[in-house]
């Protein structure tokens, strides 16, 4: 099994997403928050599963060390608002994926997640959307896509309706990410194989391996 830890900031249903898929391919051993009162931390502690807090998210050191202490293969950050130090990146090169509701590089960067992006992208107009999952690198945003989901905005979306259709993606995409990875032993780059676009409520996904 692939042992996994999860970093998260909030609510935690990506988090969820990832305990509901674990079983054959992976387990998540660790959940961490920078957020002591973090719900995803309280999900993480209904399900069995060790949860801690981030003393500090700027002390890589400090990170380094706590998750070694549980012999991760993977790092998957679930809603994790903090920058990841260049530490924590070094010790676990293209060990470590983000999901992100956009389509990147658009709508990306400090500042951008949760509801400021689907605001962002409803502002600009564009017709599409989606999700986004990543390699993390030094900076927000910006390390290699391994997969993504386009979603339609549709005529008179507010910033909520769009961030439902785009979450109910997101729990779908990000556990395939880690269940393929599990199988290749690292990261791998997918692509939806139903073609370059789906209905918006499209709910099982199938994706093959580029």
């Amino acid at each position: 099994l692939m042992r996994v830890g999860v970093l998260a900031s909030g609510g935690g249903t990506n988090l969820q997403a990832l305990i509901d898929g674990a079983g054959s391919d992976y387990e998540i051993v660790l959940v961490a928050s920078d957020k002591k009162d973090a719900r995803a931390l309280q999900r993480a502690r209904s399900a069995g599963i060790t949860a801690q807090v981030i003393a500090d998210p700027r002390d890589g050191p400090a990170m380094v060390s706590q998750l070694d202490a549980h012999g991760l293969d993977l790092v998957v950050l679930a809603g994790y608002l903090k920058l990841v130090p260049t530490e924590v990146v070094a010790r676990f090169a293209d060990k470590i994926v983000n999901i992100h509701p956009a389509l990147l590089p658009s709508f990306g960067g400090k500042g951008m997640y949760g509801s400021r992006v689907h605001e962002a992208v409803i502002e600009a107009g564009v017709a599409l959307s989606g999700v986004t999952v990543h390699l993390v690198d030094e900076k927000f945003d910006r390390g290699q896509i391994l997969a993504q989901w386009p979603v339609p905005v549709l005529s008179g979306d507010s910033a909520a309706a769009l961030q439902r259709r785009v979450l109910e993606v997101e729990h779908e995409i990000l556990p395939e990410v880690v269940r393929q990875a599990a199988r290749h032993g690292r990261p791998v780059v997918l692509r939806p194989s139903l073609g370059s676009f789906a209905p918006a409520d499209t709910t099982v996904l199938d994706f093959e391996r580029c």
